[in-house]
């Protein structure tokens, strides 16, 4: 579950804001569906030699039809009858069936289909990867902009203005306790003696403005192999620079970890409170607005003027082993990737990532260290997180030309510990029971493992072999394919389960590594179909990513989008990001507007509702977290799905 806006609204709340209005004020009516038959295409476009499939979804059989490939001319350039049944959508759509079709000459197009199911599709363009993707690069970047905190903020993305600048001088606080229903249990508690610490920086979570390790990390990770395996499309002399963008976050990640006194911070700010305690979740303003925040006038609002930082533990303490493994990657990947340009830098960040790696708990009791409250990002799987952290040290080590003072010099000890945990990870509880996501790196882990083992001659003796490894990531895929089997537009993720966007591109990036390790293309056309799901190819026929398609979401909750970007899709918009996508149906309900939100669809309309069904829904409104909340960790898939694909990976 990502980092939402409640659905409850405390008392005291309702005192300091409106009460939030019900979804049927709101005025979502269920509109009719305006056809019988609708076609479903990736809408950004398909690649000039690459397999090209649509769909067309019907409301009654439509097995005798034909479908026409036109030009932007209206010339018609393919024509074919309507491909074989996929299954049924819905009761209002039984029938979905393919459409495959062979166009290679680059251009725009359009899909049409004759009666008796009538239908024309969005247009789109075939092209080369290149041409076609290379547009989402920029854009992530910029979603990435758009969530950074503190004084170094981008006038001209958003309109954005430097904000929480009382972060840098912060309270550090123990860790929260809060009750079954997420509601905080009395007040914080400061540490004593604890010297106010600056966290100021980094970027927000996601629609709200908390900020935290366990999703910075990762998403940090992710895109520092973006930007260490594809310089050419992401490096230092791209036009909107991602190399510069991670280590603007990567500096905020240091202030979470002091070297001196080995103690780590884990989140700055509170996302729920209680009757008494106003959290980051119970009001809706710009980000800027927190510094001069007064509120009522009571103390119950003083977290969100001086926002606190959580430690994670005592100095020197043992530190949760998902939060250590993921961060000592980073770490490790900011070394690999900032060595030469910033060799002081990146050896501080190696020494970190050794530092980190030696204290994590790997007995670990109980609920993993994730976010407070832990049900914002309820992890239980820990051991890939240590494979990816110990893999990483290894390249940084293997590299040579080390700073002075490390613990360990010698590149074995670190491929030996990924090793060890790769096998406990594939011998574990959860071994294939997710995919490459925030809660699940061990497909990235095991990837990067083999090309570790491969780089160190093939050394005998490890816990693991190269052969396991590549095993493992074609179980999880055959998951993904079992999944897809059941889905008529062959989503390797249920639409019912968060994080589909996100999944849906891991499952891609998953697809080409599988295939560039074992030098097969057996999961290529899988990889390109789960991007196609996210760009339009889905029941809803919607891009899942804001700016990329004719069709995307326009009504994000998401707080500066609401409040200074456009309700319609046209500038200004937080461009690259990506939203959780459709969800299960009993996530939707009790949703409401809070006073300050600008309601988008400002006529309350609901033009996705006929095709939802009864365990799905999509919902582009800003009510809606469950559907159009972005995230930093489900934008973090973008650039290295995008990268892989126009570098020909697929």
């Amino acid at each position: 579950m990502k980092s939402s806006f409640r659905k409850v609204v405390f008392a005291l709340v309702a005192s300091v804001l409106a009460a939030s209005v019900p979804l049927t004020t709101f005025g979502f009516a269920p509109v009719g569906a305006a056809a019988n038959a609708f076609v479903r295409v990736n809408q950004v476009g398909y690649e000039t030699n690459a397999p090209k499939r649509a769909y067309l979804m019907a409301s009654a059989p439509a097995s005798g039809a034909t479908f026409s490939v036109k030009n932007s001319h209206g010339v018609t350039v393919f024509s074919a009858p309507v491909g074989e049944r996929l299954g049924s959508w819905s009761s209002s759509f039984a029938d979905v069936y393919a459409l495959d079709f062979s166009v290679t000459t680059p251009g725009t197009y359009s899909i049409v289909v004759s009666e008796p199911a009538a239908a024309t599709s969005p247009s789109f363009r075939i092209d080369s990867a290149k041409r076609l993707y290379s547009f989402m690069l920029p854009n992530a970047v910029f979603f990435y902009q758009a969530q950074r905190d503190g004084p170094d903020v981008i006038r001209s993305v958003m309109n954005r203005r430097p904000s929480h600048l009382n972060d840098r001088s912060a309270t550090v606080y123990k860790i929260p306790v809060y009750d079954e229903e997420d509601v905080l249990v009395g007040d914080l508690a400061p540490v004593k003696g604890a010297a106010p610490r600056d966290v100021s920086g980094g970027w927000f979570d996601a629609g709200d403005y908390i900020k935290g390790v366990q999703t910075a990390s990762y998403a940090e990770a992710l895109l520092l192999m973006a930007v260490r395996d594809h310089p050419d499309l992401l490096g230092p002399w791209t036009p909107a620079n991602l190399y510069a963008e991670t280590k603007f976050e990567m500096d905020w990640l240091q202030k979470m970890w002091d070297d001196d006194t080995q103690t780590l911070y884990y989140q700055v700010g509170i996302g729920s409170g209680n009757e008494s305690i106003v959290g980051d979740h119970d009001l809706w303003r710009l980000p800027e607005e927190d510094d001069a925040f007064v509120g009522d006038g009571r103390v119950a609002t003083r977290y969100i003027r001086n926002r606190p930082v959580f430690r994670a533990g005592k100095p020197g303490s043992l530190i949760s082993p998902n939060l250590a493994g993921r961060m000592t990657a980073a770490l490790a990947l900011c070394y690999q990737v900032y060595k030469a340009k910033y060799p002081a830098y990146a050896n501080k960040c190696l020494l970190s990532a050794q530092y980190i790696f030696d204290l994590a708990d790997t007995d670990p009791q109980g609920d993993l260290l994730t976010y407070s409250p832990y049900d914002y990002y309820p992890e239980n799987e820990w051991r890939d997180d240590l494979e990816l952290g110990a893999t990483e040290l290894y390249f940084a080590v293997a590299g040579g030309d080390l700073p002075h003072g490390l613990p360990h010099t010698n590149p074995m000890f670190y491929l030996r510990k990924a090793a060890r945990w790769a096998h406990a990870y594939i011998t574990g509880p959860n071994d294939a029971e997710d995919t490459l996501n925030l809660y699940d790196v061990s497909s990235l882990a095991h990837y990067e493992l083999h090309r570790a083992i491969k780089d160190a001659g093939n050394p005998q003796g490890l816990d693991v072999t190269k052969a396991a490894l590549l095993k493992d990531i074609k179980k999880q895929l055959d998951n993904g394919i079992a999944q897809a089997k059941t889905d008529p537009f062959g989503a390797g993720r249920t639409y019912a389960d968060f994080d589909f966007t996100s999944h849906s591109q891991g499952l891609a990036i998953m697809a080409s590594l599988y295939d560039e390790l074992s030098g097969t293309h057996t999961y290529a056309e899988f990889g390109r179909r789960q991007l196609g799901v996210i760009l339009g190819s889905n029941p809803w026929g919607t891009s899942l990513i804001v700016g990329a398609g004719s069709t995307f979401p326009v009504c994000m909750q998401h707080q500066v989008a609401n409040l200074v970007g456009s309700l319609d899709g046209t500038r200004p918009l937080v461009k690259g990001a990506a939203v959780n996508g459709p969800n299960g149906a009993e996530n939707f309900e009790d949703l409401g507007l809070m006073s300050e939100m600008r309601a988008c669809p400002p006529d309350g309309s609901d033009p996705f509702a006929p095709f939802n069904n009864e365990i799905a829904v999509y919902l582009d409104s800003v009510i809606s977290w469950p559907s159009v909340e972005p995230a930093i960790d489900f934008v973090a898939t973008t650039p290295l799905a995008f990268a892989r694909l126009i570098a020909g990976l697929y």
